[in-house]
């Protein structure tokens, strides 16, 4: 988003961490030795950059050394001379920045062996993970099935978060033992948008505040200051509990008054003011370390029907696309949005067939990669919805979904079915190496942003 704070130190030694982490799992398969585990890898190299800090401080303070008396330079020209060397180091630093950074993220994914970076193009439940039919803890089970398959996100819902204790808990321990595992923080997840979509805010326990749904917000004679307090209220708590992803908010234009999945979730009918309001809750998530994400591409506010149960349709030529449900998602793209979830809907007036949008390569690559310039991770809506499941095993809809260009796949229905599908299909070739690399870079880089306060 347009707020990039960065805490220098924190993102230093968060980069030098995980490429030290990656130094030594590569050494130690080289020459058979022990490696220390990531949480032991990470406090060595942090207290290694606190004493470089605290060197260069030192440096710094006691590098002014008086001129000697005498003939003195015109102050003037001393001025223009200084300001040019800063106008220079500004307009190199940041492509410096940006190298080293990309250096960092590329150790850290070749670092990774092929079934790790397959991994973590998952997003799933934590009853996926471990094979529980409900799970409210994170101990030794979850610890087991994480090091098997460490996952690049979980999603959380109702059913996990009984109350704040136990659920700061479940996301500590997990959040632990991703770390321990790989080095790399895990995706925590969860549904907080407002009004009926509110895993946590819906329930008592919790005692925080209920927010309205956005299409109230949209109401208030303030509307900004309403969304911008609904975004900040949400990201505290959620922050607070340990969650650092949040899928939310919708993006999606009112276009039919008849849809009743999207409903009220709806920021309203105008795109620009959905666009602009959609920014201003996702900066407030940022500002409490809470990454947002836009949904549903290329938009869910024109269908009648709803994904969940079936296939759901739009049918509007791209051109009329382009006039409407796309400009939040283009607002997004723009300005940065970490995540961007690509729906289940068909729309053959636009790319030609009734394939998913998330499984179309026409609206997640060309479309949504390639025409609106979109950097960040895009991820499915629920594989496990009947959109989906109705016309494709778990293992094509998984491999159809990279293929088409998305990062994560959020909540196939079977995980282990998906996993091994991706998994060969990147060893025959089906899936380049190339490309499972793309979405893993993106991934990294996201995480990386996390622990570097941005």
């Amino acid at each position: 988003m347009k707020n990039k704070k960065i805490v220098p130190l924190l993102f230093g030694m968060f980069l030098g961490g995980v490429l030290g982490i990656c130094t030594g799992i590569l050494l130690g398969s080289r020459y058979g030795g022990e490696r220390e585990s990531g949480a032991e890898a990470w406090r060595v190299v942090r207290e290694e950059s606190v004493k470089e800090a605290e060197t260069e401080a030192d440096v710094s303070e006691d590098s002014h050394v008086p001129e000697p008396a005498g003939e003195q330079d015109d102050p003037e020209t001393d001025t223009k001379e200084q300001q040019e060397k800063e106008r220079q180091a500004a307009e190199s630093e940041p492509a410096s920045e940006q190298d080293k950074e990309q250096d960092q993220i590329q150790a850290v994914v070749s670092g990774m062996t092929l079934e790790e970076k397959v991994a973590q193009l998952f997003f799933i439940t934590p009853e996926a993970l471990t094979g529980y039919e409900t799970v409210t803890a994170a101990g030794e089970t979850t610890k087991e099935a994480y090091a098997r398959y460490p996952v690049g996100g979980i999603v959380y819902f109702a059913k996990n978060l009984e109350e704040p204790e136990q659920t700061r808990k479940m996301l500590a321990a997990t959040q632990e033992y991703a770390m321990q595992r790989s080095g790399l923080p895990v995706f925590l997840g969860v549904d907080e948008e407002g009004g009926r979509v509110l895993r946590i805010g819906n329930n008592e326990s919790f005692g925080v505040e209920r927010v309205k749904a956005m299409g109230e917000l949209a109401q208030e004679a303030d509307v900004e200051t309403a969304v911008s307090e609904a975004g900040d209220t949400i990201g505290a708590y959620l922050s607070a509990l340990g969650f650092n992803v949040d899928f939310a908010p919708d993006a999606d234009v009112l276009a039919n008054a008849e849809n009743s999945v999207i409903g009220d979730r709806s920021f309203g009918e105008d795109p620009e003011t959905v666009a602009k309001l959609a920014d201003i809750f996702a900066e407030e998530l940022t500002g409490h370390g809470i990454l947002a994400c836009y949904k549903h591409f290329p938009g869910h506010g024109g269908t009648v029907e709803d994904s969940h149960e079936g296939t759901a349709y739009l049918d509007r030529t791209m051109d009329e696309l382009r006039q409407k449900e796309l400009i939040p998602f283009q607002d997004g793209s723009r300005n940065g949005v970490a995540f961007i979830m690509v729906s289940h809907i068909s729309d053959s007036q636009a790319v030609g067939t009734q394939e998913p949008a998330s499984l179309s390569q026409a609206f997640v690559t060309d479309v949504l990669r390639t025409e609106l310039g979109y950097q960040g991770i895009i991820v499915t809506d629920s594989l496990a919805m009947g959109a989906v499941t109705t016309r494709y095993s778990s293992a094509e809809a998984a491999v159809r979904a990279l293929q088409a260009g998305c990062d994560m796949l959020l909540m196939p229905e079977n995980f282990t079915e998906a996993y091994a599908a991706v998994l060969a299909a990147v060893e025959e070739g089906v899936i380049p190496q190339e490309r499972l690399e793309a979405s893993v870079t993106r991934i990294v880089r996201a995480k990386m942003s996390l622990a570097g306060g941005r």
